[in-house]
């Protein structure tokens, strides 16, 4: 949990408290940001925060059976990437499951800690470093407004690249951001309000990673805590029998032992969580029907433009099919001043 109140240089952090809000982007795939609400309910209390975390981390054990992480099968990677490639599909999953984002807008609050937040910076490899930007802002207005389809499969449970060049949506809304423009501003990308059993998240399309991990999550939320859940040495006679019901049981726990240090006795995450044990993955997935991206004059990979880290795609899931093979997106593209 990185405070950048504290670690951002003191003459950045008092240009920035002098606007009335903030963007703040992350170019990584397992290191983002919660929404200022969820942080305002959590009295933007670390130790609470991390708690939460906690459960998705329980959820998404590390070393339990991810296709992600049997690197023999990454044809993407070479030999020497393979020997030092975290393993971290856990990392991936519950920023996913958390709702973790790589864009947020907040309030302005000087006095208020920010949390960058990283899964995944240390790893048996070493450390990685990582980049955020803060950019401040006033105002906001409108530029473009388009209502984008997005073809899907008739597979009940799947997952779209929208950076995939044949898709060319990403590729459109760049075009669009060029001709409107905006050299500081945001494109908010939502399903449109018709959608319903879908979900958009920034992460890596990673083959294993969401066509097999993602899937078995949204089949079946507590496979990986069932396999390597805690509980399994209660009663060894009785794996696999009772795996699952010991998953719940450790969900159970963690749930009200977060709640009791949060000091309330219902919340909307509670409320969310507590649905874990109804199954099926959109009772707890904390997934968005929305995504942001920040237009800035110059981001570490691309130049001015869209920022976005080398691994970071907008992605679209779905766990029931679409009515005619395609979902909606709607774009707004605003400019700040």
């Amino acid at each position: 949990m990185i405070d950048l109140t504290r670690r951002m240089p003191a003459a950045a952090w008092e240009r920035l408290a002098s606007h009335r809000k903030v963007v703040y982007c992350s170019y990584h795939t397992t290191a983002g940001y919660l929404e200022q609400s969820l942080c305002l309910r959590f009295r933007h209390r670390s130790d609470l925060l991390d708690s939460l975390f906690g459960l998705f981390q329980q959820m998404f054990p590390p070393g339990a059976d991810y296709e992600h992480d049997k690197l023999h099968l990454r044809g993407e990677l070479s030999e020497e990437q393979r020997r030092t490639e975290p393993r971290n599909a856990d990392s991936h999953l519950a920023f996913i499951g958390a709702g973790l984002r790589n864009c947020v807008t907040y309030h302005n609050r000087p006095a208020t800690p920010v949390y960058f937040i990283d899964l995944d910076g240390v790893h048996e490899h070493g450390a990685r470093r990582r980049r955020t930007t803060a950019l401040g802002y006033d105002h906001e207005r409108p530029v473009y407004y388009e209502k984008l389809p997005v073809p899907v499969s008739s597979h009940p449970v799947d997952s779209v690249n929208l950076r995939d060049e044949q898709l060319g949506l990403f590729q459109r809304i760049e075009e669009i951001v060029r001709c409107c423009g905006v050299d500081r501003g945001r494109v908010d990308l939502s399903l449109a309000r018709t959608e319903r059993n879908a979900g958009l998240t920034v992460n890596e399309y990673e083959t294993l990673l969401m066509q097999h991990d993602l899937r078995e999550v949204l089949a079946n939320p507590m496979r990986f805590m069932a396999e390597r859940g805690r509980s399994l040495w209660r009663d060894p006679l009785a794996i696999p029998g009772k795996t699952l019901n010991y998953a719940k049981y450790d969900l159970v726990n963690a749930l009200n032992e977060l709640m009791d240090a949060a000091g309330v006795s219902e919340s909307v995450v509670e409320r969310v969580l507590a649905r874990f044990l109804a199954v099926p993955a959109e009772r707890f997935l904390r997934m968005k029907r929305a995504i942001s991206l920040l237009v800035c004059e110059s981001t570490p990979e691309n130049g001015a433009g869209i920022a976005r880290g080398a691994y970071q795609t907008p992605i679209l899931v779905q766990w029931q099919k679409a009515s005619g093979g395609t979902r909606y997106l709607d774009l707004n593209v605003v400019q700040f001043a």
